[in-house]
């Protein structure tokens, strides 16, 4: 099945070249010129991912954005925005939204950006457990024994390809690609601050087990 993407964005022009380019590298596209479309559209049709315009007027994206992610449909929000301060980036990221990208943006990142996130966007089965640990990929939320784990966005992404790899090694760079994207530095340490967290977390007996130079998996 393909990928199906949306874009919300009022500037016509803009919104049908997003479209258009995106149609040409293969994806199935939809068009939404305000924010009030956009949350109908979202709410009647399953998309992959969201190319959202953050600064729309009367709904603005903000409201949109939310929409998408209480709705639990595993839908990928990719936030485009004119404003470039990181107080802007930063509030984007905390409504739910899963990457940015500033205007004027080259497309070929917005391209690259799409299809990563598109590779992240749940699919069946919508419900994935190993051992007693259980992640309901819809509403994004995760248990151990029955129990409620209050985790942040990434640290469910990890556990996520962790439980989903069904036994198998993950790398850290699989780990580093599958939940942050292909353009952060593959030499940081945020896999292993996040993990040492995300360990934290899931309680004793730490079910992560450590595969000396080759990544980590659940046994």
């Amino acid at each position: 099945m393909g990928v199906r993407v949306l874009v919300v964005e009022d500037h016509r022009v803009l919104a049908d070249d997003i479209a258009d380019g995106l149609r040409d590298n293969g994806f199935a596209v939809d068009v939404a010129y305000d924010g009030a479309s956009g949350i109908e559209k979202s709410i009647l049709i399953r998309y992959d991912v969201v190319v959202l315009d953050r600064d729309l007027p009367g709904v603005h994206g903000d409201a949109v954005c939310a929409t998408v992610v209480a709705g639990g449909s595993g839908a990928r929000v990719l936030m485009l925005t004119a404003a470039a301060a990181v107080e802007d980036r930063v509030a984007g990221l905390e409504l739910g939204a899963d990457d940015y990208l500033p205007k004027p943006f080259a497309f070929a990142e917005l391209v690259a950006r799409v299809r990563t996130l598109s590779r992240r966007t749940p699919a069946a089965p919508p419900v994935l457990a190993r051992g007693d640990l259980v992640i309901d990929r819809a509403r994004r939320r995760a248990s151990r024994r029955g129990g409620a784990l209050a985790l942040t966005k990434k640290e469910l992404s990890i556990l996520e390809l962790l439980v989903a790899a069904d036994g198998a090694v993950v790398s850290a760079e699989a780990l580093l690609d599958g939940a942050w994207g292909e353009d952060i530095d593959p030499f940081s340490n945020t896999v292993s601050v996040t993990l040492s967290r995300l360990r934290r977390k899931l309680g004793s007996p730490d079910p992560i087990e450590t595969v000396i130079g080759e990544g980590y998996r659940l046994p």
